[in-house]
């Protein structure tokens, strides 16, 4: 199955040397401590809040329109501490969630409207199906399907995830084509 083209309108969305595309309709709080390391997008009306904790996010991913990332914290009798979020490689994020994870790994798919629970560590090659739950300090293993309120293991991804999640990213990319604005 063939990908279609997805349209964007160039100059509502910055290019990096490195090929990354965020929109400039997107919030990057404390930019400085926001590491794109290549090919990724990121849609309008996110946030990614950066100035809470470093936050670093792999090649070729893409976090799609409405989506909040932030790092996860932990509270103390003292305060409130928060730590670095590490999203891997090809991580395809869908519209409406919120990130609040100590870790994704790579090669993972969470769907639309989820919430991911503060300090959640998600395994490489999982997937989070779409209005999922996940309870703080849920740990969902490799090649797994997670869902519901509160998300349980639902099923089973092939071995082959790795290479499907790699082919949807980089087909995403490919497809994600600007047009000049008419003028």
């Amino acid at each position: 199955m063939e990908l279609q083209d997805s349209f964007y309108i160039k100059a509502e969305y910055i290019e990096t040397a490195s090929g990354n595309k965020v929109s400039k309709q997107s919030v990057l709080c404390g930019s400085q401590n926001i590491v794109l390391n290549g090919k990724s997008i990121i849609h309008s009306e996110c946030i990614i809040r950066g100035d809470l904790a470093n936050v670093r996010i792999g090649r070729h991913c893409v976090i799609s329109s409405r989506t909040v990332v932030r790092p996860p914290f932990k509270k103390f009798s003292k305060g409130v501490a928060f730590f670095p979020l590490h999203i891997g490689d090809h991580v395809f994020i869908d519209e409406d969630c919120i990130v609040n994870a100590a870790q994704v790994g790579s090669y993972v798919h969470i769907g639309k409207n989820c919430v991911i629970g503060r300090r959640c560590v998600l395994k490489d090659c999982c997937a989070i199906a779409d209005n999922t739950y996940l309870a703080p300090e849920t740990v969902v293993p490799p090649f797994t399907v997670v869902s519901g309120n509160p998300g349980a293991v639902s099923g089973e991804l092939p071995e082959c995830t790795q290479e499907l999640m790699v082919d949807v990213t980089r087909g995403y990319y490919q497809h994600f084509l600007p047009i000049q604005e008419a003028k």
